[in-house]
């Protein structure tokens, strides 16, 4: 009976032992995750279109702002569109959702999507992790505006491209 209980016990102590190490890696990795998709939310461009104020203000938005989307409007032949609220959206999608959206997704200039399609898996893991670290935040951005429609200012203004 004794030996049983040392048994249990030892079992017991590598169990919780096991657990402390893998949840140490898992948040170790998490943080880098996190890290790493700052840096590309950074360096990708995101912060430019969608953090109001950012591209102006070069970077110097609080990060509570970051990715909360904006009411400035891209205009052009396509009509007018606003930089979504990525932390609205990613809040509503598992990882794999995110992932399968960003390697596939087509939207109207400026974004450019054909840049989120070919990222790696490892990037846009790192940038969700990221995202859902910001949590919540920030309001919906306006609705996309068709060509014929007048926009709300404020607004850039695209020129139609050149005949080819």
């Amino acid at each position: 009976m004794r030996i049983y209980f040392v048994r249990v016990g030892m079992l017991l102590m590598l169990t919780a032992l096991a657990t402390t190490i893998t949840t140490t890696f898992v948040q170790a990795d998490s943080h880098d995750n996190v890290n790493e998709g700052k840096y590309l939310s950074r360096i990708a461009g995101c912060n430019d279109c969608h953090t109001p104020g950012y591209l102006l203000s070069e970077g110097k938005t609080p990060e509570e702002l970051w990715l909360t989307g904006d009411a400035f409007g891209w205009r052009g032949p396509w009509g007018t569109t606003y930089a979504p609220n990525l932390r609205k959206l990613v809040q509503n999608l598992e990882e794999q959702q995110w992932i399968a959206l960003a390697k596939n997704i087509k939207t109207r200039p400026p974004m450019p999507w054909f840049n989120l399609n070919i990222m790696k898996d490892d990037d846009l893991k790192a940038l969700y992790a990221y995202i859902r670290h910001l949590g919540p935040g920030g309001e919906t951005a306006p609705a996309y505006v068709p060509p014929d429609q007048e926009p709300k200012p404020p607004y850039a203004q695209f020129p139609s491209p050149p005949p080819q």
